[in-house]
C-alpha cells in the first residue's frame, strides 16, 4: 500500500472518531462537572464545557494504531513503525498528563516531573529508533541542503541532540497550552501542523510521517465543529497536552528521521514566538511570567474587536504561511534555505506586530 493510502486510512478513522465519540464523552464531561470557568486568562465570558480533549485523544490513538500496524505489516524493516509507535506513546501520555490535570489538578512539581519524564523517554527512543548500527544517526536535516555527507555521530555527541529534544518537547507541550485561549485556534493549529507533516512525508516518500500527520490533522479538525458552535466545548487540558505533544514529537521524530530542519519546525514557529515575545515582555514589566493573563497576540488581537475564528485564522494562517516556507526547503540550497528562513522569521515578525497594524473594531 501507499504512504498516501496508509495516511489517508488513519486520518479517515481519526477524522470519523473525532465527529462521532463527542456524542459519547460530552456526557461524561457533564456528570463529572469539569468546566471552564472565566478567569484572567480565559477570552470567554460564560463557563464552558472543557476536556473534549479526551474525544481526540481517543480518536488519535485509535488511528495511529492502525497506521503504526499497517506500516509494520507493510515495511517491517524500515523505522517508520517505530517512529509511528513513539509518537503514539508519548502523545497519549501527554495527553493523559493532561486529563489527570483537568480532572483532579496536579502541583507543579509533579507535572513537570512528568513533563520531562515524557520528553526524555520520546527523545532517547527516537534517537533509538533512528539509529543504525552502533548508534548512527542521519542529520539529514542539517546537512540535507548543505551538499555535505551525512555523518555518523557518536552515542557521546548524540547527548546534546538529546537535551535538546527533551527541552523542545517539554517545551512546546506548555506553549500550546498557553495559545489555547480562543475558540478554533488549537483545532486550526491541529490541522495546519498535521498537513504540513504530512505533506513534507509525501514530497520525501516518508509514509510514516504523512500518516503521523494526517493522524493529527484528522484528530483536531473533528474537534472544530464541536468547538465552533453551540453551546460549544473546549480541549481542556487533556487536549492543548496532546496537541502539544503530538506536534512536538512528530516534529523531533522528523528531524531526527533526516527532513530538513526548516520543515520540521515551520508549523511552530507562530506559537513559538507568541509565548516567547509575550514571556519576556512580562517579566521587563516586572509581572510574574506564570501568572494569569491575556496578553499573547492573538488574545490581544480578539481585545481589538474582532471574533474568535478571525483572530485564530490570523494566527493559523500565519503558521500556514511559515510551514509553507519550511517545506519549499526541502528544494533549496544551502543559501536559499538560509533566504527561507530569513522568510519565517518576517513572517512571525509581521504575526507579532498585527497587533499594531490591524484597525481596531472596538
Amino acid at each position: 500500500m501507499s504512504a498516501l493510502f496508509l495516511g489517508l486510512l488513519g486520518g479517515v478513522l481519526t477524522l470519523g472518531l473525532s465527529l462521532a465519540l463527542p456524542f459519547a464523552v460530552r456526557p461524561l464531561l457533564t456528570r463529572l462537572r469539569i468546566m471552564d470557568v472565566p478567569n484572567e486568562r480565559s477570552s470567554h465570558e460564560r463557563p464552558v464545557l472543557r476536556g473534549l480533549g479526551l474525544a481526540v485523544l481517543i480518536a488519535m490513538a485509535c488511528g495511529g494504531s492502525l497506521g503504526t500496524a499497517l506500516t509494520l505489516v507493510t515495511a517491517p524493516t524500515e523505522p517508520g513503525w517505530g517512529f509511528l509507535l513513539a509518537v503514539g506513546a508519548g502523545s497519549l501520555s501527554a495527553g493523559l498528563l493532561g486529563l489527570s490535570e483537568d480532572l483532579n489538578g496536579l502541583s507543579v512539581r509533579v507535572r513537570s516531573a512528568i513533563l520531562l519524564s515524557i520528553a526524555i523517554v520520546s527523545s532517547v527512543s527516537l534517537f533509538w529508533i533512528a539509529r543504525v548500527g552502533e548508534f548512527e544517526f542521519v542529520a539529514g536535516s542539517f546537512l540535507r541542503n548543505w551538499t555535505l555527507q551525512t555523518p555518523v555521530l557518536s552515542f557521546w555527541s548524540l547527548i546534546p541532540l538529546a537535551v535538546y529534544g527533551v527541552l523542545f518537547i517539554s517545551s512546546y507541550i506548555n506553549v500550546a497550552n498557553f495559545m489555547d485561549g480562543l475558540n478554533g485556534i488549537s483545532g486550526f493549529h491541529g490541522v495546519v501542523a498535521g498537513v504540513a507533516f504530512a505533506t513534507s512525508g509525501l514530497l520525501l516518500d516518508e509514509g510514516w510521517l504523512v500518516t503521523a500527520g494526517a493522524v493529527l490533522a484528522g484528530g483536531f479538525a473533528g474537534f472544530l465543529p464541536w468547538n465552533l458552535t453551540r453551546p460549544g466545548a473546549f480541549l481542556g487540558d487533556v487536549g492543548s497536552y496532546l496537541l502539544g505533544g503530538a506536534t512536538a514529537i512528530i516534529s523531533f521524530a522528523a528531524f531526527v528521521g533526516g527532513i530538513p530542519l526548516l520543515a520540521t519546525i515551520g508549523p511552530m514557529v507562530i506559537y513559538f514566538g507568541d509565548v516567547g515575545v509575550t514571556l519576556v515582555r512580562r517579566m521587563r514589566k516586572g509581572k510574574r511570567w506564570d501568572e494569569p493573563h491575556k496578553e499573547h497576540v492573538y488574545q490581544r488581537i480578539q481585545q481589538m474587536g474582532y471574533s474568535h475564528v478571525q483572530a485564530s485564522a490570523m494566527t493559523a494562517g500565519c503558521t500556514l504561511l511559515a510551514s509553507v516556507l519550511g517545506i519549499a526547503s526541502i528544494y533549496t540550497t544551502f543559501f536559499g534555505t538560509l533566504l527561507l528562513l530569513a522568510g519565517g522569521l518576517a513572517v512571525l515578525v509581521l504575526y507579532l506586530l498585527l497587533p499594531r497594524l490591524l484597525p481596531s473594531r472596538v
